[in-house]
Parts: structure tokens; sequence; C-alpha cells
């Protein structure tokens, strides 16, 4: 059932004459590789051409076109109506780029330079396409062209900011491309930003025939090695190479409109080793930091339910999963609000042998009207509950409990009465901004269990 997503290059080139001898038996070694598309990026008036004849020959590939700063001292307004005539030609045009700034080698005048660059993010308005960002030492005025022309559809391809540059771009709606030089040795400073940064905003690409990753450095780089920045990006983020396929994969979806596979609901959806099963969209509080007002995705799995599903639709959908360490009841909602269900599915999935996890905000003994703990005794062997607060009234400013004071009160309860029945307990918090997380592991440690601290900006 747990077929892994394909990767998608973002960024190539394979235009170029170092293609001409195995162009085909490069993208067979794509295929292979699990690469499903890719995205040929144009960089002048004829490699935009080459990116489109391409991407209409081959149903695999899509195009981008655009002027690279190298050339824009050479830039005319014919340049600019062919680039758009080009985006126009075809709908697997996706982008507008590759554009941007150039401060490294300056094979064009600074100044020419961001006049092009300029021109060419209201062309991407007009047409209502995202850009493909270069930027190469010209960071600051990279994101203040972006900024000042109102720009916030894109990426900055092969990026080579900082986290904090990371930060201020994800910021105004841009994504960040990871290459195969987060291989290298010593780049450490590109895996800390894969570090700070959510997965959820970055895209995978190889830049070839440039850039190639480790093992195949000092030769052509080519789609195929997408795959090993991807494995380095995994490793880097505690991940899974599926979790990463899957993810980047819908990134390059929601930017490029590229779609390679259904995204359609989910009931039980995979992330690492662990297994988890969204059965109801429904919840208790209305927490402020819920990333579901804003998307129902997790790590590229859509959690949007079309109706909550019985217990052959659960079944049906767990099937016979391998390599997993755990089942978790934890969807876009709150599990225990169906109690029914989820002793119903647990039960039957611990006499298959899984261990089993519920993730709750608690309040299912106010929902439910009496102790709902001892029900679930010998079924579930951990329980993690969304403490968040240290008191209840920052607890009813963050997550907006209908049940008033009470529900600080409830949850704190919930918490200490759960150690007399299930084998392990934890109590969790979020680091949303101005939270005593301190206080709060305090508080967890006097309930008598143990304390995790989650991501604010880091869902799944």
């Amino acid at each position: 059932m747990f077929k892994q997503p394909v990767l998608i290059d973002s960024h190539a080139h394979i235009y170029y004459r170092d293609y001409a001898d195995d162009f085909d038996e490069m993208l067979r070694r794509a295929a292979e590789a699990g690469v499903g598309a890719m995205l040929v990026v144009g960089t002048d008036i004829e490699s935009s051409r080459q990116s489109v004849e391409l991407a209409e020959k081959y149903p695999q590939l899509y195009a981008a076109v655009g002027v690279h700063p190298h050339d824009a001292g050479r830039v005319t307004e014919a340049c600019y109506d062919v680039i758009r005539e080009l985006a126009l030609a075809s709908p697997k045009v996706v982008a507008i780029g590759e554009i941007g700034l150039d401060f490294y080698r300056d094979r064009s005048p600074r100044d020419e330079q961001e006049i092009v660059f300029r021109r060419f993010l209201r062309m991407a308005i007009e047409l209502d396409k995202p850009v493909i960002i270069h930027d190469r030492d010209a960071h600051d005025q990279v994101l203040t062209c972006l900024r000042e022309e109102q720009v916030h559809r894109g990426v900055l391809h092969c990026f080579s900011g900082d986290s904090a540059m990371a930060k201020e771009a994800v910021d105004m709606g841009f994504y960040i491309s990871i290459p195969g030089t987060i291989t290298y040795p010593s780049n450490e400073a590109l895996r800390d930003v894969v570090r700070a940064t959510s997965i959820d905003r970055m895209l995978m690409e190889t830049d070839c025939p440039y850039l190639s990753p480790v093992p195949h450095r000092g030769k052509r780089n080519e789609p195929a090695y997408v795959r090993l920045a991807a494995e380095r990006v995994a490793e880097v983020k505690g991940l899974a190479l599926a979790d990463v396929s899957r993810i980047t994969t819908k990134n390059v979806r929601d930017l490029f409109g590229i779609r390679l596979w259904d995204q359609s609901t989910k009931i039980a959806y995979k992330i690492r080793n662990s297994l988890y099963l969204n059965i109801t969209n429904r919840c208790s509080n209305r927490c402020s930091f819920c990333a579901k007002f804003d998307v129902f995705t997790v790590k590229g799995h859509n959690l949007l339910l079309d109706g909550e599903p019985s217990f052959a639709e659960v079944m049906a959908a767990v099937g016979s999963p391998e390599g997993i360490d755990e089942v978790v009841f934890c969807g876009y909602g709150e599990p225990l609000i169906r109690l029914d269900l989820v002793k119903q599915v647990a039960a039957e999935l611990k006499r298959c042998g899984y261990r089993i996890r519920i993730n709750t905000d608690g309040q299912a003994n106010r929902v439910h009207g009496r102790n709902i703990l001892p029900e679930l005794v010998g079924m579930v062997d951990v329980v993690s509950v969304s403490l968040n607060a240290p008191d209840a009234q920052t607890y009813m400013q963050i997550c907006n409990t209908p049940f008033g004071e009470s529900g600080f009160t409830a949850v704190c309860d919930f918490i200490f009465e759960a150690k007399q029945h299930i084998p392990v307990v934890v109590a969790s918090a979020v680091t949303v901004p101005g939270i005593d997380i301190d206080a709060c592991q305090r508080l967890a440690e006097s309930l008598g269990v143990e304390f995790r601290v989650r991501e604010y900006a880091e869902v799944g």
C-alpha cells in the first residue's frame, strides 16, 4: 500500500551538449532512481526554447523560461517579448526563470541585472507564474527586489544563504531548493539551513550538469542524482527518504502545478516508521497554532476527510504494513472523540502485534462525561497528551477550549489519571511564541509523567 512517492528534480539544464550522446539513457536512469519528473530551466532565449521543446516531447519534462543574470547586459525589448510568448506557448511552461542577480561573477553590470530581474518579476505577476530565482552573493538585494515588486510565489534555487535568510524568504512565501552540495563534507552551513527550515518549504534539485553530489563530484551531474541529495536531507531532518520524496514532490505540485500522484484523502499515512490513523477532523478545542486552519496536509499527506471512516474503512486503509514500529491515532482531529472506533481498531491491531499510541488533547473525559481511561487498558501502550500551557489562563488563550478554565484542570487530571491505566504517559507542549516551556515541563514532572517539546513550525 505504501508505495514510495517519486522525486522531482526541480531544476535541470539537460538541453546542454553534455547529454547529447546518452539523453535517453539519462532519462531511463532517472526513472530507475525514482525521479518521476524534471523541470528543465532555460537561462537565455535559445535554452528557453529548447526547454519548451523538450517539455512538449517528453511527458515527464516541464519547462521554465527566462534569462540568467549573466546575460542581462544583452537583453532587449524583443527578448522580453520572446520569453512572454514562450511562457504562453504551452501548458507545460510552469515558471519564469532562471532569473535573478549574480554579484559573484558580475558578467553583467549590476544595475542592468536588477533592471532585467525586476522586468521579469513583473512579467511573472502579469502571467500568474511562479519564479525561479538565481541568487549568488546578492542576498539582500534579491529579497529587496522581491519585496518591492510584491512577488510571493517562487523558489530560491540552489539556496546559498543562511538560516536567517531562509526564514525571511519562507515568511515571504518562497520555497528554497536544495542541490547536491548538501552532500559535500565541508558544507555544514547548508545542512544547518536544512535543519532550521521546515521541509514543507523545500524542493530538491540537481542544477545539472553542475554541482554533482558525492560520490560523483568532478563528473557530469544528472537528474538521477537528485536522490542522493534527498537521502542526505532525510538524514539531516531525521526522516525517511520516502518522507522527503513525498513532501518535496507535493511542494513542487503546490508551487508549479506538476501533479504526479493522487493527493486524495488519507486515513492511514506513514511518517518515518510510524503509521498514523486520521479518523476524524473534529476537535474538542480550537488551538490557535493548529496548522489545519491554513492547510490540511502533514508531511505531504492530505488529511481532509470527506466523511468519518468506518471500522472497515480504517482496517482496509491500514492493510498489512511492514517495517512499522507503532500505530498512532493522530490526524487533523481529536481521535478520542470517536472513542468506540478507537477501541475497536486498537483491539484488532493489538491482536496483530502492533504497538499502539494515542495523541490526544486530554479532554476525552469531559467530552464523554466519564473516565474513559480504564476502557483503554490492554489496548494502548502510550498516550501523548497536549498540555501546551502551564496555567489555565494561558491554556484558554491558545487552545480556545469550550470548557473554560475547567478545561485546563481536565487535561491535568487526565494526565495524572492516565498513569494508572496506560504504561507510558507523555505530556507535550508546542513552542508557541510566548509560552513558558520550562514551566510546562515542571508541571508535567509534578504530574509524574514524561515531557516532550514539539516545534511550533514543524508539523509531523
